[in-house]
């Protein structure tokens, strides 16, 4: 069993690649140990064991061929928390209490990690997913956002579409699922018809987000990290006519240029990201005809990797700085 010393700790699932890979480059060349946490694998690959007493408390993790204490690891990189990958063989009525137990263990666990380096602390992670309290703060600080209603009621949903005179567009305030296998569940931002609001009582059951469709020349992809930004461009105009997500549209379609943000934006994402206490976070904005820079979100476990690609851009060096507490302005 391989001991660990000077670890920072990289939590993630084992379908997790590239980022992962480039940040435990990064701190390697740092002189740190890197060390992977697959949350997915535990509790059926990864052996945790907590001891606690009044006298002493012990955390310890074993994974692979390699163990760590919790007391060696500096600093946590907060990457993803993934469900618990059982085994078929459990029996289906018994599968659900052990993933959420399993998930409960490791929320103790993070406790043990209090003392070392987050980028992000879990708490501020949580604050800051809360969509709602992210376009508050935005226009706050000066970002604009576009006109949002969030409703369970579709007399208000139909009103609403008048007043943003037929452009809208529809979301979900989180994902549907979490789970590697339940990610096809995913729901990607699309435009509201009328027709769809004739019959909309599903509303009762699941309150959705509804904001006026913004015209885009651009949409940005603006990487924060401890003070640098890093962002890329995407020319709206390749898919814009067949989906309002870039994520759905054709790779060839999607082509990343580098982007200069204007500095009153800059200085007021660093306010936003002060505000939640974050030292990471993937904004996503739409830049209209007229110029304008509108914020729609942002994610505090965000994609980046796109952009490291194919702009070339340090991100998983700033990462690996910020988790060592190297302050480098880029």
């Amino acid at each position: 069993m391989q001991h660990e010393h000077n670890v920072v700790l990289l939590i993630t699932h084992s379908g997790d690649y590239f980022t992962i890979d480039r940040v435990a480059e990064a701190l390697l060349k740092r002189g740190a140990q890197p060390f992977r946490l697959d949350t997915d694998k535990f509790p059926m690959t990864v052996k945790l064991q907590a001891y606690l007493s009044n006298s002493e408390s012990h955390h310890r993790v074993e994974y692979g061929d390699r163990s760590f204490d919790t007391q060696q690891v500096q600093a946590v990189w907060m990457r993803r928390i993934w469900e618990p990958h059982l085994s078929q063989e459990l029996a289906p009525k018994f599968r659900s209490a052990c993933a959420r137990e399993s998930l409960a263990v490791l929320d103790g666990f993070w406790d043990s990690l209090r003392t070392a380096r987050w980028v992000d602390d879990l708490q501020r992670i949580d604050a800051a997913e809360n969509k709602l309290c992210q376009l508050r703060v935005a226009a706050e600080v000066g970002l604009v956002i576009p006109q949002t209603l969030i409703t369970n009621n579709p007399k208000q949903a139909r009103e609403f579409y008048q007043q943003v005179e037929g452009k809208m567009i529809a979301k979900l305030l989180r994902p549907l699922s979490y789970s590697m296998e339940g990610s096809s569940f995913f729901m990607y931002t699309s435009a509201v018809k009328e027709e769809d609001l004739i019959d909309a009582e599903t509303l009762r059951y699941c309150p959705m987000v509804f904001q006026e469709q913004i015209s885009k020349q651009q949409e940005l992809r603006a990487v924060y990290v401890d003070g640098n930004l890093f962002v890329g461009a995407l020319d709206a105009s390749g898919y814009a006519a067949s989906t309002q997500d870039w994520r759905r549209a054709k790779q060839d379609a999607c082509t990343w240029q580098t982007y200069q943000l204007p500095d009153e934006i800059i200085r007021r994402i660093d306010d936003f990201m002060k505000r939640f206490g974050l030292k990471f976070g993937a904004f996503d904005f739409i830049v209209t005809p007229a110029g304008e820079y509108v914020f729609l979100e942002v994610n505090p476990t965000g994609e980046w990797g796109m952009l490291e690609r194919d702009l070339n851009y340090p991100i998983s060096d700033a990462i690996a700085d910020a988790l060592l507490a190297r302050n480098i302005k880029l």
